[in-house]
């Protein structure tokens, strides 16, 4: 794995993924944008809050014969709790995350068409989206379920943008009928679209979780 020095405190930084263009520094916060000649720091990232998640950087898995290595995280706080989403570094070249809270995960991919649609295009020019309200994308009905303002409260890793600690957005969770998933995110610089669906560490056959105390490794990942 490549490395960096920090440019703040001269630290050495992994580079999970050439693919995207920044990373943390996992000892002094700086985030840093190593595209061109020389790193460069762009801000401070805050430090991340304890969690109990299973899933780390490097931890593996397989989705639809496509292997996966996670190599980021941001973590998004609102006034009931938090969550993470997790950058995937997929091989077949397609930038993927996957986001957990509260032991559930979603394995989701970008999918800019899905703004076409009108209940989209209204929240994406700042209007708002109520619990139940349909949207339909590729011929699948998607009911909102959960919509949150959230806040950005840290990443680590490589990620293919900076994490300000004031980066704020409105978050709305879709679900189909049968475990399909959507992830509408506004925030200051636009609108964007994730579809994809719900799945269990197991159907992902993920490897190099973290190890909780308290917790035992679910029999199928042993």
């Amino acid at each position: 794995m490549a490395t960096i020095n920090c440019p703040s405190c001269g630290a050495p930084i992994e580079l999970r993924s050439a693919a995207v263009p920044y990373s943390v520094c996992p000892y002094c916060q700086s985030v840093v944008m190593h595209q061109g000649d020389q790193p460069v720091e762009v801000g401070k990232a805050a430090v991340l809050p304890f969690d109990v998640s299973p899933i780390q950087l490097g931890t593996t898995g397989e989705v639809d014969g496509v292997r996966f290595e996670v190599v980021g995280r941001v973590r998004w706080g609102w006034t009931d709790g938090s969550w993470n989403e997790w950058l995937l570094q997929c091989s077949d070249g397609v930038e993927r995350w996957l986001g957990e809270a509260m032991g559930m995960f979603q394995y989701l991919t970008e999918k800019p068409d899905a703004m076409m649609d009108p209940l989209l295009q209204r929240f994406a020019a700042g209007g708002p989206i109520a619990i139940a309200e349909q949207a339909v994308i590729d011929g699948i009905t998607f009911a909102a379920s959960d919509i949150k303002e959230a806040k950005c409260l840290g990443g680590e890793g490589s990620l293919p943008f900076p994490t300000p600690a004031d980066w704020t957005m409105v978050s709305v969770d879709f679900k189909g009928k049968t475990g399909e998933s959507l992830s509408v995110q506004r925030d200051a610089q636009g609108t964007g679209a994730y579809e994809g669906r719900y799945l269990d560490l197991a159907a992902m056959k993920v490897r190099g979780l973290r190890q909780i105390e308290g917790w035992t490794l679910p029999e199928a990942l042993k």
